[in-house]
């Protein structure tokens, strides 16, 4: 913020001490702390709480639900965009309508307004890297997906578990859905987990929704807030009844938690876009493997079957993996 019509428009200074001084006519230098000091003519820096409210938890909470909803909003609005496309052509190639929807629906719906939003806060280029924690990972970091993804898988094991206990049934995933019927755009899928999925979704509900619950909460809420957020929009990704859907809601709300806690501890966002990646890429991997070998998986539990009666064991390990692909589909955190 610059000095008022009614001070000195000549006298400027880029000593930070200058409004200090009790001097009228000077420019404040970028003071991380000026805006949390009260100063009106301080110029705020890409500090996270220094262009907003961040001190009032209903604010914070408040903004951080908007960009939840309004990023799957986006999406949804990039999606059908592809769709008038693709029926103004006459109907597109499976794998270009695959693309076309992932650029509208995660880099512009989800990344453009994770950027667009921290722009308008007045964050530059380097104060966005920053905010978010933007950095090549260290060895550590990267032992530290891979633990996560064990935490995740062992805990949706468990979760799982229980909601088949409790008779409850999961929702069935869109894309998922996508992916077994066409078999041959798996790979595809699994490449964009990484490049494109994991990342986007990781800016906005982590980097941004997360990061600006942050700037007002305690760790603990901050991050059971975002992924209940997280969690709770991908009642739109999902087919199937009401209560299908806030099942797998309430199941994804677990490797959220992780993608957070991950998030909160090593402070870079590349982490949890990695351990996002790779959970829905080994799902998407596992289905595909279903799949192409589903004939030799017969077969066996087939052979198993004729040779004695304990190939019996081999037929319902067959239907085993099956069902167990089948269920992985309902976790798919995309």
């Amino acid at each position: 913020m610059t000095a008022s019509p009614d001070d000195d428009p000549v006298t400027t200074s880029d000593d930070p001490a200058a409004t200090e001084d009790g001097d009228p006519t000077a420019t404040p230098a970028v003071d991380p702390a000026a805006t949390e000091d009260g100063d009106p003519t301080a110029t705020a820096a890409a500090d996270p709480a220094a262009t907003e409210d961040g001190g009032s938890p209903l604010i914070a909470v408040a903004v951080a639900l908007a960009l939840g909803v309004l990023g799957p909003v986006l999406a949804v609005l990039g999606s059908q965009g592809v769709f008038l496309v693709d029926a103004a052509v006459g109907g597109l190639p499976l794998a270009v309508s695959v693309i076309l929807t992932l650029i509208a629906g995660q880099y512009v719906a989800f990344g453009g307004l994770a950027v667009g939003y921290l722009a308008w806060r007045g964050f530059d280029r380097a104060g966005i890297v920053s905010y978010l924690g933007v950095r090549r990972p260290s060895l550590t970091e990267v032992g530290l997906v891979v633990g996560g993804w064990v935490v995740i898988v062992i805990t949706l094991l468990v979760v799982s578990s229980i909601v088949q206990l409790l008779g409850a049934e999961a929702a069935s995933n869109q894309s998922a859905e996508l992916a077994m019927q066409n078999p041959a755009i798996i790979p595809l899928f699994v490449v964009a987990m990484f490049l494109v999925v994991g990342p986007c979704e990781e800016i906005l509900y982590r980097g941004v929704v997360q990061g600006r619950l942050r700037e007002s909460l305690p760790a603990v809420p901050a991050i059971a807030i975002a992924s209940g957020i997280f969690a709770f929009i991908h009642v739109i990704a999902l087919t199937g009844g009401i209560s299908g859907r806030l099942t797998t809601v309430a199941i994804l709300f677990f490797p959220s938690l992780v993608f957070g806690a991950v998030y909160e501890y090593t402070e870079n966002l590349v982490v949890p876009a990695l351990l996002h990646g790779l959970h829905n890429a080994v799902i998407f991997t596992l289905l595909y493997l279903t799949i192409a070998y589903s004939d030799e998986i017969e077969g066996m539990a087939e052979g198993g079957a004729a040779v004695a009666e304990g190939g019996a064991t081999v037929a319902e390990a067959g239907a085993a993996i099956a069902e167990a692909s089948a269920t992985l589909l309902t976790l798919l955190p995309v």
